[in-house]
């Protein structure tokens, strides 16, 4: 297997994350304790938990858990339903089993890193950009173009990270169309679904298109990352075997705690998302008032779902250098646009991401604010 590139994403937080004081570019909801999640679970989750031997599953995953996200599609069944250990084990395993050397794949910018590096290290890739000057529309019409006979995916997220776009319905739906058309896989990373504050919410692609993948996962939406459970539904079921197969050599089967109380949080999940809503809602006018603050240095526009945004910076020293002096000077961490830059498009480089979905910004917000005016 080719030699993957450095994660850039991840090799940041590996150095910030857990030292910084301030995490203003967390990318899931605010998390709950294990005793508020328990709180929620129903007689049979509890005892479940209580009766949990810890021995290894099934590699598909808990039949309940399986259940239960079928049942947050219109047109999934239990069997239509693969568990992986995050949606970062799924995503690899879904580009390293379906595509080929002879393959082409078509990647959306900007995006997780993984879901340009993995199919690049397989096939020829090519990228098509968000249009950051419409709103990061999805353009369907360059999709078109960079199809060739040999395509075999196209990999998609919405709400995007990192700028919380969602395309129009009617763009989505001519997208599903096109790949059906053309016999192509759809490959949608849906991980921020139920978090669209100012757009509905898009409908999911297993739910559109029989050959279709929804990828997602407890982490960002359900702010529940500690348990590494996500997920693809997909109707071809011969597509769930190749990766049963595959992940018999990753991860085997889930974590047996993790399966549980991802069922909980599932059983409860309108009582949950409702609960990251309310954060997300709650946060938006007091970062849209902080950087209203600082018209000279910002551009700020409300991401259409999902609890991370793409501002720009205008300030002089550039957008790495503010990212890089907040956080060793000030303590507070922001990822600069470099972490999303793309080798197959041109990639914006006065942006930064921003996390919404966390509770009680203030104070980091003030400590950045003291830090932008004490510098002049």
């Amino acid at each position: 297997m080719p030699t993957l590139p450095d994660f850039r994403l991840e090799t940041y937080f590996a150095q910030w994350e857990f030292s910084a004081r301030y995490h203003l570019t967390a990318s899931d909801a605010q998390t709950l304790s294990l005793a508020e999640l328990l709180a929620l679970a129903g007689d049979d989750g509890r005892e479940r938990w209580e009766t949990l031997a810890l021995g290894y599953t099934e590699t598909r995953g808990l039949p309940a858990l399986r259940e239960e996200i079928a049942a947050t599609y219109e047109h999934a069944e239990a069997d239509d339903v693969l568990c992986f250990a995050g949606a970062e084990e799924a995503l690899y395993l879904a580009m390293r089993t379906l595509l080929e050397p002879t393959d082409h794949a078509v990647v959306l910018t900007p995006n997780y890193q993984a879901a340009e590096t993995v199919p690049l290290s397989v096939c020829e890739v090519s990228g098509v950009a968000l249009r950051p000057e419409d709103g990061w529309a999805l353009d369907v019409d360059a999709i078109e173009a960079a199809l060739r006979p040999n395509t075999r995916m196209v990999s998609v997220n919405f709400p995007n990270n990192p700028t919380g776009a969602v395309p129009s319905l009617d763009s989505w739906y001519r997208l599903v169309r096109l790949c059906d058309e053309r016999g192509i896989t759809l490959f949608s990373d849906e991980v921020y679904r139920g978090l669209e504050l100012s757009a509905p919410s898009l409908p999911q692609a297993t739910d559109l298109s029989g050959t279709a993948l929804s990828l997602n996962v407890m982490s960002k939406a359900y702010g529940l990352p500690g348990l590494r459970i996500g997920w693809i539904a997909c109707r071809d079921r011969a597509v769930l075997d190749k990766l049963e197969r595959a992940k018999h050599y990753t991860t085997i089967c889930n974590s047996a705690p993790s399966e549980v109380l991802a069922l909980i949080a599932l059983r409860a999940r309108e009582q949950v998302l409702d609960r990251n809503r309310g954060i997300v809602a709650e946060n938006l006018p007091i970062f849209t008032e902080f950087f209203a603050r600082y018209p000279e240095l910002f551009e700020f526009t409300a991401p259409d779902g999902g609890c991370v945004c793409f501002p720009r910076y205008l300030g002089a020293d550039g957008v790495e250098a503010m990212c890089t002096d907040v956080v060793e000077q000030a303590g507070v961490l922001l990822l600069p646009s470099s972490i999303y830059g793309s080798a197959l498009t041109e990639s914006p480089t006065d942006r930064f991401r921003v996390g919404i979905g966390r509770s009680d910004p203030g104070e980091a917000l003030t400590v950045w604010g003291e830090w932008l005016e004490k510098r002049g």
